[in-house]
């Protein structure tokens, strides 16, 4: 198997295992989107250069499309007026012949309790630069309104479907990082299960001299953490994971243990 394939079959495999942020409609009354996360070889070619959300979005693509019971009408629809974009509806499509709207979201929060005052408010983007609470937030008031849209109702009229048969469904994954000293948090809506980590900061890091570390490129934050890479000693990972901290970023790095155990944590410049 070619080197592209494989790394993007390991992303795939990653993206399928990321469980849906809460079940049913227990956050915002946004219900979520069920497909059986069936694992199969992919057959796509994606380009590299793709931000890692429309990377996700080719992934859901493809996982719509070995569905029997789903047709894909439409994707990244751009609704404009007057030659402005107002926004894009990620996908039109139909299940079981019943007619959806899907938003794909797909996010990486850490829990931190001194931000905000709910559950859903404490979890932010690894640099601070985006929350949960703000993504539904825009989902809410802007992203998925933009259907009812005199400019969207056009559209959908172009693609034969009555807009009050259309229900509106978000396909929303992530990943959570938790502090290294709260391993433990129960959550009240929030599903656990996507709880795949920790996050510390550079003084944390000393209890962690004995293990073997690794910096995957943005992309491979999908993949399952593996024995098969080059691993760096604590020093080298140190000089390395600077580099990102000095210029505000905080890495997604593996841990290998002595043991052999091999975890993901954010590393955290703030």
């Amino acid at each position: 198997m070619h080197q592209k394939t494989k790394d993007i079959q390991k992303r795939y495999d990653g993206f399928l295992q990321t469980n849906c942020l809460w079940k049913n409609d227990a956050v915002f009354d946004f219900h979520q989107f069920e497909i059986e996360d069936k694992s199969s070889k992919v057959n796509i070619d994606i380009d590299e250069k793709l931000r890692l959300g429309k990377y996700i979005e080719r992934f859901v693509s493809y996982q719509l499309a070995q569905e029997n019971t789903i047709t894909i009408l439409s994707e990244n629809i751009q609704i404009q007026k007057e030659k402005r974009t107002l926004g894009e509806l990620d996908c039109i499509l139909l299940k079981d012949q019943k007619p959806i709207h899907l938003e794909i979201i797909y996010k990486f929060y850490v829990y931190d309790t001194s931000i905000g005052n709910t559950e859903i408010e404490h979890f932010i983007g690894p640099n601070k630069k985006d929350s949960l609470f703000e993504k539904l937030t825009k989902l809410k008031e802007k992203q998925l309104p933009l259907l009812y849209s005199k400019e969207c109702k056009s559209y959908i009229k172009s693609i034969n479907l009555n807009i009050d048969n259309i229900k509106q469904q978000v396909y929303f994954k992530a990943q959570l990082f938790v502090p290294f000293s709260k391993l433990n948090i129960e959550f009240t809506s929030i599903n656990k299960d996507c709880v795949v980590g920790f996050f510390i900061n550079t003084k944390e890091l000393e209890r962690f001299s004995d293990s073997k570390f690794y910096i995957p490129i943005k992309k491979d934050w999908l993949v399952i953490p593996h024995e098969n890479v080059d691993w760096l000693t604590f020093f080298q990972f140190k000089e390395k994971s600077d580099e990102y901290l000095a210029r505000d970023f905080s890495p997604l790095c593996w841990l290998k243990k002595a043991n052999g155990e091999i975890q993901k944590f954010f590393l955290i410049w703030w």
